[in-house]
């Protein structure tokens, strides 16, 4: 008799383990490793120039009767184009251009404006700067929904029909729409075989050359 409920008791129990391992691999009973979501990987990010974008030059002048340097400075909202970022967080050079038109400058000055146009820029024949990026370093990946950073952007810049390296430094601020922030570059004269302006009274013109970027790209 007792060797009887002792085997149906081994039979019970066997079953029962039987039972509970099957729950276990058919993945009734939750497990931490089933929940974890895999991390989906980031792709490429576009950034267009919107509304808001404005480039600006800065440049040193001394007039004669004056005793203290002037900046002589114009700016233009005629800008275009977009950066399409990589998911490993490099630029996309052969999807990325920013184009300038130089038509519109305006500065304080009508007489200034004009050289620039005709004289130091041609316009007629040249009218837009183009900047291709090649490199950035600062900027996070993927890019943030909110944040700021400091950033530098190399690249091919062609003025004049001259095409040279620069480097862009600047700050951005992120948020879930669009990144807003400011990068300035410098360069000589001679680096794109650009003519000083001389015009009036102007005794003489520093060689630097700056360009102000202050910038707004919306994502998509």
């Amino acid at each position: 008799m007792n060797h009887r409920r002792i085997g149906a008791g081994r039979v019970i129990a066997s079953a029962i383990v039987l039972i509970v391992a099957g729950v276990l691999f058919a993945g009734g009973l939750p497990s931490t490793a089933a929940q974890a979501p895999a991390a989906a990987p980031s792709g490429p990010v576009l950034l267009e120039v919107a509304a808001g974008t404005r480039a600006a030059y800065r440049v040193q002048e001394q007039f004669v009767g004056i005793n203290f340097p002037n900046d002589a400075s114009g700016s233009t909202e005629a800008v275009t184009g977009s950066l399409r970022i990589a998911p490993d967080g490099s630029i996309d050079s052969a999807q990325s251009k920013l184009s300038i038109d130089l038509r519109t400058l305006k500065s304080d000055q009508d007489m200034r404006d004009n050289f620039i146009r005709t004289r130091t820029l041609e316009t007629d024949k040249f009218p837009m700067v183009e900047f291709v990026p090649r490199r950035i370093q600062g900027v996070p990946s993927p890019i943030p929904a909110n944040g700021q950073a400091g950033f530098q952007m190399t690249g091919d810049m062609t003025v004049r029909g001259v095409t040279a390296e620069v480097t862009w430094n600047g700050i951005v601020t992120f948020s879930a729409q669009q990144l807003a922030g400011r990068a300035t570059t410098n360069f000589d004269f001679a680096k794109f075989g650009l003519t000083k302006p001389a015009i009036g009274r102007l005794m003489s013109v520093d060689d630097k050359i700056i360009l102000e970027l202050e910038f707004r790209m919306k994502r998509t």
